[in-house]
């Protein structure tokens, strides 16, 4: 207010009229010299006063001249107002007083108009004139010309200030919007030089400065030029392009837009869009796995339930044929059928583990803790000859992992290890951050490595170098934990010799657990509620317990009650989803557990509602699962 106060009486001393309307041709601005040269009513000087008014008044008092129909005078000037053009005219009023009237238009509507007395100025033209006996009439002509001129030029200097300041502003604006973006934004040169950027680029690419104009593209992003390069040389041709590079130093994955910059038919320029699109390409990977075992469990269910038949069979008359009396070498056949057949029916179960439905939930792990663990139970698998150690390098922190499927990924690598060394070595279990996008896990080991034909084919189902000692699925299990978290599967050989696996997983911080609630546990099972009461308990939370639905109905209207946890099978006339749906109604939070595999069809019923976990299970990975 005090700004808008101060700003009134600056214009109040000016010497001049001035008149500031927009869009709507509404009064926004005038000062009090605009009232006095003119004599208007205050009624026309308060903001917002309409143009169309102020003609009207001025028509009717004859200040242009004698009017015939006033309507189509003032609809003929606001007319000319909607369409404004800078311009500088001299009128002189109806009392003798001239005045000159310099115009011109906003950017965004409306215009600005100064009106000043030229009254005396014009009087001392004219007593030139008269008096004058050496000034020759086109002398003064020209005098008179060249006046005119210099208004007009001195109206054009103040609109071209006025589009100056303008496009200053704009270019301003311009400026902090591309710096809020989450993105790099730029422009590249045909010398391929940037000429503008924003300071986002470290953000995008780490380790980019965020001064880049006028360096070169090739400099700027050498880590990942060579795969740039070619898109850059597609847009410089007139092709607008878009593409995924992957910054192999911190892992993360970027999506590039190029758009030609044209004069004419004349490709100028590139403007360069970047995105951080790691988050969206680990989600990418993640379903795609999940879809892939979706569509391999759908190949393969039926044809794994004919063979467990065929085996069932083979099995059932290798027994048969065991207990007749057959010749020596008919039992070793015999026996060697039964093998192969028990051999069989743990493949398809391994196999079912591969393709079928697997429940990964992620949540709060200590990866130090979670090493030690894979060192405590491959510990007695191991032979004398053989070490296993572990080391974590930062990660302080808990992070957001599979507790279960890592741990059962690196026990299998484990003892891969031991088997490729059966004279004995070291094997080492280490893991780091890769800056804040990866956590990167590594099995190492001593041993002779991989061959070239592993590492090329190392992670496909049934490829194996054991022999008839191996399924060729370990590795493959691995993988497929590994895809469907959204991370990333690697092997190598050390360059002292040794085989390595790095497992790469997205780095997420986990959610805050549980907070401490009451909790209302459903189960009819009372060992099962026993241990399940216990470890809510020593977690911190207060739990009141129920058989059934009719007992746990009656406990709903208790207030404070944070949660309704609840088997789904129970032995009762209802089920939990029936307590569920009912607790649900009642704005409670709910969660069902149950020892279903996820694909029987209540699981998935109690799924598309609520949160569901597999007993048994921990008040961490209860945690997890709830929203």
């Amino acid at each position: 207010m005090k700004t808008a106060e101060l700003t009134r009486a600056g214009l109040n001393l000016i010497g001049q009229g001035l008149s500031i309307y927009d869009a709507d041709l509404r009064l926004a601005v005038s000062n009090r010299m605009f009232a006095a040269m003119f004599d208007l009513p205050p009624r026309l000087v308060r903001p917002g006063a309409a143009f169309a008014d102020t003609i009207r008044f001025l028509a009717e008092r004859g200040e242009y001249g004698e009017v015939d129909d006033i309507d189509a005078a003032v609809a003929e000037r606001v007319a000319q107002a909607r369409t404004f053009e800078p311009h500088y005219l001299e009128r002189t009023r109806p009392s003798g007083q001239v005045v000159s009237v310099e115009g011109s238009p906003l950017p965004e509507g409306g215009w600005v108009a100064v009106y000043t007395d030229i009254t005396a100025i014009k009087a001392q033209e004219r007593l030139l004139r008269a008096r004058s006996e050496v000034l020759s009439d086109q002398v003064l002509a020209h005098a008179e010309e060249l006046a005119a001129a210099n208004r007009r030029l001195e109206a054009a200097r103040a609109i071209a200030d006025i589009a100056r300041t303008e496009a200053t502003e704009m270019a301003a604006r311009i400026r902090l919007t591309t710096e809020m973006l989450p993105a790099h934004i730029a422009r590249v040169g045909r010398d391929r030089r940037y000429t503008f950027s924003n300071r986002r680029l470290g953000d995008v690419l780490p380790g980019a400065g965020p001064d880049i104009v006028g360096r070169a593209m090739e400099d700027v992003l050498a880590p990942i030029w060579p795969a740039v390069r070619p898109h850059l040389e597609r847009a410089l041709g007139g092709d607008e392009d878009a593409f995924e590079v992957t910054h192999e130093a911190s892992g993360r994955r970027l999506r590039v837009s190029f758009t030609p910059d044209r004069d004419g038919d004349e490709v100028v320029g590139v403007y360069a869009l970047s995105m951080d699109v790691t988050q969206e390409a680990q989600a990418r990977a993640a379903l795609a796995q999940a879809a892939g075992r979706q569509v391999a469990a759908q190949l393969t269910s039926g044809m794994a339930h004919d063979f467990g038949n065929l085996l069932t069979a083979i099995l059932g008359l290798s027994d048969k044929l065991g207990r007749m009396e057959l010749p020596g070498e008919a039992g070793e056949a015999v026996d060697a059928i039964r093998l192969a057949a028990t051999r069989g029916a743990g493949l398809l179960d391994r196999i079912a583990g591969l393709s079928g439905p697997r429940d990964l939930t992620p949540r709060a792990v200590d990866l130090r803790a979670l090493l030690a663990e894979v060192e405590a139970l491959a510990g007695p698998s191991l032979t004398r000859s053989v070490t296993l150690s572990s080391r974590v390098n930062g990660l302080d922190d808990p992070v957001l992992l599979d507790p279960d499927a890592l741990r059962d990924a690196l026990l299998n690598l484990v003892l891969n290890a031991r088997d490729a060394m059966p004279e004995g070595g070291a094997i080492t279990l280490s893991a780091r951050p890769i800056r804040d996008t990866w956590v990167e896990i590594e099995v190492a080991d001593t041993g002779p490595g991989f061959s070239e034909a592993a590492l090329a084919r190392g992670v496909e189902p049934f490829f194996t170098e054991k022999g008839e000692d191996g399924t060729g699925l370990g590795l493959s299990m691995v993988y497929d934990v590994v895809k469907l978290a959204g991370g990333r599967m690697a092997l190598s050989n050390g360059k002292r010799g040794g085989a390595r696996i790095a497992l790469r997983l997205p780095l997420r911080q986990p959610p805050p657990g549980l907070p401490p609630t009451l909790v209302l546990l459903v189960e009819d099972a009372v060992h099962i509620r026993e241990a399940a009461r216990d470890r809510l308990v020593a977690s911190g939370h207060s739990v009141l317990e129920a058989s059934g639905v009719e007992e746990a109905r009656g406990l709903l209207d208790i207030d404070g009650l944070g949660l309704v946890l609840s088997d789904i099978m129970l032995r009762t006339a209802e089920s939990g989803l029936d307590l569920a749906r009912e607790a649900a109604a009642r704005g409670l939070p709910v969660a069902l557990m149950t020892s279903l595999p996820p694909d029987a069809p209540l699981w998935r019923e109690a799924a598309a509602d609520w949160p569901v976990i597999r007993k048994p299970f921990s008040v961490e990975k209860l945690s997890a699962v709830l929203p």
